[in-house]
């Protein structure tokens, strides 16, 4: 029991759901690089391949995301939530210090260090939060992952939005945020965010996913909340400190939901004591029958998945069932998977690292507004393809990677048109990407989940985001960085510039290239694994048909 709540209730399941979505709308701050890689640049006097290198070391922690992963099945989700927090404060913070001028720029390999500690933190945050609300709500994998991961898209605009209305978008500013605000938030999710039962009923199921809708909505209203004051800049000052404090209101909202469910359950209690005073006889009996019809229930299901244990022990596992991190590795399927997500994440990296060179490469002064379309859209991205998904695999048995393949036809055109430098091509080409990321992440996380279980999860899940490292490194640390600078000229400073769309002409040609493949795969994926989503069709509209019947 903790401030008047179970974890275990209702009002306890939704209070811990939304600290997730306020831990996810912090820590996007893996993808603001754009926002002060500039800073770094000047002051450090860096080549855009030393640069790039940077945004890869920010990467790299990424990958030692398996800690977090094999941590999620030994300590509790407070612990590895505190771990990130720490990690993230400490990354940024240092990092604060250099840029600010309260510390001289510390060596090259020491500052990796450090990014790489403040890229790493993310995993521990995302680990705690996707694993536990996954089990938490596992009839609804696609919502769920599409919130999060949305409010994570969401989190770049909410962090440089915030800055650039109350502080000018400085970069020392910036970085101080990046370090207290995710640490300050994780600390008050640790009260709140436990694992706890998954619903039971149909009705439970229904009601979930009637409040699903709610926060989707609201998410959309701060999403298009930040998009108006983006494109309607610039602000004065009180408009924009009228702006910040709105925005948070919109980000607390989602109480609203676990408060109702706590008044409702008041009414209720005070409701049921009255009836009991009235009829102690009467009201005994019916509940001790409706216990033991509920534990009749509880034997049966437990028995029928004994069952399926005993059977799957037997022969071979298959996709569906639950697999170890080496059983899942021993799937073709996990590796279509896996090389089709570097396709899409590892060049979508390299446009939101880049963004900050590649808009004044084509003559833009101010890119927050870049860094900005591309996290909003994809918001959109991620929230809308998570219940899209969802919703065609409960009607029409749609396997899930075919939303992926689709993204990445989408993300291959916006490169072709960042290629051509057409006036507005970097607006279009933001949006385009944005959606296309949202998608490949809200997609292949649930995905994961139901071609290999959900025991081992936090795991796999950590080593199929190895491709932010591996991704970053190869489109954004070698292609990008190296061709940038075989078309820059040398700067006074020891640093180099290059202007033109040129500067990143083959990139995308490259970029767009890669894509192609990663749509090749992603339908291969799709018709690999029909028969596994039409077997979760037909198990729950044989569950739906069942309930309906009783």
């Amino acid at each position: 029991m903790a401030f008047g709540f179970t974890y275990n209730s209702p009002v306890g399941k939704w209070l811990g759901f939304v600290a997730a979505v306020w831990v996810q709308a912090i820590s996007g701050n893996n993808y603001t690089f754009s926002n002060y890689s500039d800073a770094l640049k000047s002051l450090m006097a860096l080549t855009q391949l030393q640069l790039n290198n940077l945004s890869v070391a920010k990467d790299v922690g990424k990958a030692f995301g398996i800690l977090a992963g094999l941590a999620s099945d030994r300590l509790s989700t407070p612990v590895i939530l505190l771990i990130g927090g720490i990690e993230g404060f400490i990354g940024y913070g240092v990092q604060w210090l250099v840029v600010s001028g309260i510390i001289k720029p510390l060596p090259y390999w020491i500052m990796c260090i450090f990014l790489c500690m403040g890229g790493n933190s993310t995993t521990w945050m995302n680990t705690a939060i996707l694993v536990t609300c996954i089990r938490n709500f596992r009839k609804n994998r696609g919502p769920v992952t599409g919130i999060l991961k949305g409010y994570v898209g969401l989190s770049t605009a909410i962090f440089t939005d915030i800055c650039s209305a109350l502080f000018a978008s400085d970069p020392s500013t910036f970085l101080l945020l990046l370090a207290v605000v995710p640490f300050s938030v994780c600390l008050a999710a640790i009260v709140f965010l436990r694992e706890i039962p998954p619903s039971s009923t149909s009705v439970e199921e229904k009601e979930e996913v009637k409040y699903f809708g709610v926060i989707n909505v609201i998410a959309v209203v701060i999403a298009v909340y930040l998009l108006v004051f983006d494109i309607s800049a610039p602000h004065g000052r009180i408009f924009s400190q009228i702006f910040a404090a709105i925005l948070l209101v919109l980000l607390g909202s989602p109480l609203l939901i676990p408060i109702y469910l706590m008044v409702k359950k008041s009414i209720r209690d005070n409701s049921e004591n009255l009836d009991v005073e009235g009829s102690n006889n009467i009201v005994e009996p019916l509940l001790l029958g409706e216990e033991t019809v509920k534990k009749e229930v509880v034997v049966v299901e437990e028995h029928a998945v004994a069952v399926v244990e005993v059977d799957e022990e037997k022969g071979p596992l298959v996709i569906g069932e639950d697999h170890t991190i080496f059983e899942a590795m021993r799937t073709l399927d996990f590796w279509i998977l896996f090389v089709s997500f570097l396709c899409g994440v590892g060049t979508g990296l390299t446009v939101m690292n880049n963004l900050g060179q590649m808009g004044l490469a084509l003559g833009y002064v101010d890119v927050s507004i870049f860094v900005s379309l591309t996290s909003i859209w994809g918001f959109f991205g991620r929230i809308v393809s998570g219940s899209v998904s969802e919703y065609f695999i409960k009607k029409a048995a749609v396997p899930r990677p075919i939303w992926n393949a689709a993204s990445q036809i989408l993300m291959a055109l916006g490169y072709i048109l960042l290629a051509m430098a057409m006036p507005g091509s970097l607006y279009i080409g933001s949006i385009v990407v944005g959606i296309c990321y949202g998608v490949r992440l809200a997609i292949s996380v649930p995905t994961a989940s139901e071609l290999f279980g959900l025991k081992y999860y936090g795991l796999i899940y950590n080593v199929l985001i190895l491709n932010l490292p591996l991704g970053s490194f190869l489109f954004s640390g070698l292609l990008a960085g190296l061709l940038y600078d075989s078309q820059a000229t040398k700067t006074a400073g020891g640093g180099n510039t290059c202007v033109g769309a040129h500067c990143y002409r083959l990139v995308f040609i490259v970029m767009s290239i890669a894509c192609i493949v990663g749509f090749v795969l992603d339908i291969l994926l799709t018709i690999r694994t029909k028969n596994l989503y039409a077997r979760i069709y037909a198990s729950r509209k044989a569950k739906k048909t069942s309930t309906v019947l009783s």
